[in-house]
């Protein structure tokens, strides 16, 4: 069997979000035993599985938005759609709608 790439591994993780819920950059890579936020922030911001791996749940482990390949006004609308609150760039009742893995 063929060994995933971290990249992979992200993607795998990410499509475990279930809709109207967030994650962080930090949940997932500590998830897959890594201090690697950024590579995770990287990997989803390449990924080519778009919408299956909806990497507009994944967020800042503050509940900031953070990037997005096509701008975080489009992640806001996609997590609004979701009826995931934003405010400030930032979720309402993170903690409430926080997935960890």
């Amino acid at each position: 069997m063929k060994n995933k790439t971290f990249s992979e591994k992200v993607y795998s993780l990410v499509k475990r979000i279930p809709r109207g819920r967030v994650s962080t950059y930090k949940e997932i890579a500590i998830a897959l035993n890594k201090k690697a936020y950024r590579a995770v922030g990287n990997a989803l911001n390449k990924n080519p599985y778009s919408p299956i791996v909806a990497c507009h749940r994944v967020i800042k482990s503050s509940g900031e938005i953070g990037g997005f390949a096509t701008g975080a006004e489009n992640k806001i609308k996609l997590l609004k759609k979701e009826g995931i609150k934003v405010k400030n760039n930032k979720i309402e009742n993170f903690e409430d709608v926080l997935f960890r893995f």
